[in-house]
């Protein structure tokens, strides 16, 4: 390549994915699993808690919602700040949040002490997910962008499977507050490796246009292409498309189609995190030790792991839509099933597993589904402003979790799941409300 303009973007997307892309990808993905981990402690160790401080379950309300109002705080205010003082700082700063504050509910004496420590702790965990989606973009060519942020999503689960598998195998050894400490140790010792070996995003960067950044971002070129770049070559920013404004969101053309993904995120995340979050606690209340129930944690996150694989290969050649009336339709049968189900715990455990599709799997879906209802110049703005409703369903659905099941016990508590998801496939059906405004294509899933 000749000296003259280049955007890093541009040139990535023309070479292959080499040694220190997979190594970002990698930190990424462990950093995601260490995430999933600290998030899905809580539920884990919900029962023994509640036992150790002589707390009613639905008393644990305030626990799960201190953590998942971080979580949505975090995301707002770190993902802004990545833009401004760096992805790789904000990752280190996230990672030092969420292990120093998980290491101290280990020493928590009152449970106010833990409603606080988890609020800080999910300052830390929210706000590291959309730098770390960030940093992977950035390092990724566009080819295989997707795919890359797919992946290192998919850390989040699987750092909640392997909590579950710690919690069931040794909390009766090590006790809750064990759980803990090893949840807030290894972040800290993965902040360390990541100082060591993750870099800056050279977009970031370039973007800054500082002469000392200018440097450094071709330095980091360079590492990544494994050859230098000529000496008369200036890296520009990639050219921006035009951003959307949340006043268009709400044009005639797309008023009714924003109301209805809006509402679509907000009660699948309700359910989403009732199920989660709620879900050893209830078991516990069935009977089962407080060990066993957290394998229920490992059932739904390891379905919903083996469920994305193969639906991430499904979404782009079917109808979105239609597959997430028949995702949700699903929930909501399983919801009926385990509230009949008793204490019949091998079906019980075969319906959890289930919901990993029926009331999980709507997460994957709806991504493809939004991007194919607005313009380009829209969709940034839209996918943002969906996802920042779907996290204040989170805190709803940390709440009502405890609600359902003090009024209605076990069975009120997997029907009251059943209710978010029928409103979030009443919002899915209004999508296709006004089909002549459909500027960019089908409602189908995009190709």
């Amino acid at each position: 390549m000749a000296g003259g303009k280049q955007s890093i973007q541009d040139l990535l997307d023309g070479e292959p994915i080499r040694g220190r892309q997979w190594l970002v990808f990698l930190m990424c993905f462990f950093v995601a699993a260490l995430d999933g981990f600290d998030t899905q402690c809580i539920a884990y160790t919900g029962p023994a808690i509640a036992k150790a401080f002589g707390m009613a379950p639905a008393d644990m309300t305030y626990i799960f919602i201190s953590g998942t109002l971080g979580m949505a705080i975090g995301a707002m205010a770190l993902g802004s700040i990545g833009d401004k003082i760096g992805r790789r700082t904000a990752i280190l700063g996230a990672m030092l949040l969420f292990g120093v504050f998980s290491l101290a509910i280990a020493f928590a004496t009152s449970p106010t002490q833990i409603v606080v420590l988890r609020f800080l702790t999910g300052l830390g965990m929210g706000g590291a997910t959309p730098v770390l989606l960030a940093l992977s973009a950035e390092y990724a060519p566009g080819r295989a962008r997707g795919t890359v942020l797919t992946g290192v999503l998919l850390g989040l689960p699987l750092g909640a499977v392997l909590g579950g598998l710690l919690a069931s195998g040794w909390m009766p050894v090590i006790g809750w507050q064990g759980i803990y400490l090893v949840g807030g140790s290894l972040p800290l010792v993965m902040l360390v490796v990541c100082l060591i070996v993750l870099p800056e995003s050279p977009q970031l960067l370039v973007s800054r246009g500082k002469p000392g950044d200018l440097e450094k971002s071709r330095s980091l070129v360079e590492k990544i292409l494994k050859r230098p770049v000529p000496a008369g070559t200036q890296f520009v920013p990639a050219e921006k498309v035009a951003k959307g404004s949340v006043a268009a969101l709400f044009a005639p053309a797309y008023r009714i189609r924003t109301i209805a993904v809006w509402a679509t995120y907000l009660f699948n995340w309700i359910a989403w995190f009732m199920l989660l979050l709620w879900l050893p606690t209830v078991l516990t209340t069935s009977g089962l030790p407080a060990a066993t129930a957290a394998f229920g944690t490992v059932t739904v996150n390891t379905a919903f792991i083996i469920c994305a694989i193969p639906l991430s290969f499904v979404l782009p050649k079917v109808n979105a839509r239609l597959l997430l009336l028949g995702m949700f339709a699903l929930g909501i049968a399983i919801c009926i099933g385990l509230a009949l189900a008793g204490t019949n715990w091998t079906a019980v455990f075969i319906l959890v597993a289930a919901a990993g599709f029926g009331v999980g799997g709507q997460q994957l879906a709806l991504n493809y589904l939004i991007s194919g209802i607005y313009p380009t110049e829209l969709r940034a703005t839209g996918t943002g402003w969906a996802i920042g409703i779907g996290r204040t369903g989170a805190i709803v659905g940390s709440a009502a979790g405890g609600w359902f099941l003090q009024m209605g016990g076990v069975p009120g508590y997997y029907l009251g799941i059943a209710v978010p998801l029928a409103i979030a496939a009443l919002a899915v059906a209004l999508i296709r409300a006004r089909p002549s405004a459909q500027p960019d294509g089908a409602l189908s899933a995009p190709h």
